[in-house]
């Protein structure tokens, strides 16, 4: 990370359990203002529960977390995304008796402002269906009754009416068809170029690389590699050793 940039995110020692498995082993990563920063390694490695154990959804974790300043070490989720850090689950999770519009409706929150006092991007349905076109499409259609694509276009839009200064995105490329991938690719640099910083829990290395600054390399539970995105794309031996099936 260029040490000109503004660290929004900082977790070190990280660690974190499922009852009394540990699953985590003493995390440090970084994220900056404007980066894409990406999670990789194989199904198991520990990627979706560092985004949770950042959030703060898991029962046991341990380490030192802070955001914008802020310590969120032992914070509940609400806290952290009243500060601006929004979560994007795998599993989308959308209200499915509500529609499109208030779903969206569901996540609204203020607009923010940077500590330079610059204004934070703010968005509204209006902006979101420009993103998202498909939704665009179907405003009043409940949740219930989209696709596995449209509902993860919509979990995004979601989490993006918070106003969000980070977004914390879990495997988006995940199950979904082609299409909807490319337009998920075009999402990113889009929440990039507006000032958005994502943390990206990703598989698929073509998919990471199109977005992604940096990319920090997992295995049971431990970063094994870190390094900008194009000298991991470069790095044949660690991508054979933690990403390959």
């Amino acid at each position: 990370m260029n040490t000109a940039t503004q660290t929004l995110l900082d977790a070190k020692g990280l660690r974190a359990w499922y009852g009394a498995a540990q699953i985590l082993f003493d995390l440090d990563l970084q994220v900056g203002r404007g980066e894409v920063v990406a999670l990789m390694g194989r199904n198991g490695a520990g990627k979706s529960t560092t985004l949770k154990a950042i959030m703060g959804m898991l029962d046991k974790r341990r380490g030192d977390i802070t955001f914008l300043g802020h310590d969120i070490s032992r914070s509940e989720p609400y806290h952290a995304a009243r500060l601006g850090l929004a979560f994007v689950p795998e599993d989308r999770r959308v209200f499915t008796d509500l529609t499109v519009m208030e779903n969206l409706a569901v996540g609204r929150q203020p607009a923010r402002q940077w500590s330079d006092g610059k204004g934070a991007p703010e968005w509204t349905p209006e902006r979101l269906f420009k993103l998202f076109p498909n939704l665009g499409e179907m405003p009043q259609r409940p949740g219930g009754r989209m696709s596995g694509g449209e509902q993860q276009m919509l979990t995004v839009a979601r989490a993006l009416m918070g106003n969000p200064y980070l977004v914390l995105l879990d495997e988006p490329s995940e199950g979904v068809a082609p299409v909807i991938v490319e337009q998920m690719a075009n999402m990113i640099l889009e929440l990039k170029a507006s000032g958005v910083s994502i943390l990206l829990s990703e598989q698929n290395m073509h998919f990471a690389e199109l977005v992604s600054d940096r990319a920090y390399v997992l295995e049971k539970g431990q970063i094994r590699y870190h390094a900008t995105m194009q000298e991991l794309a470069d790095n044949d031996e660690v991508r054979r050793a933690y990403l390959s099936v």
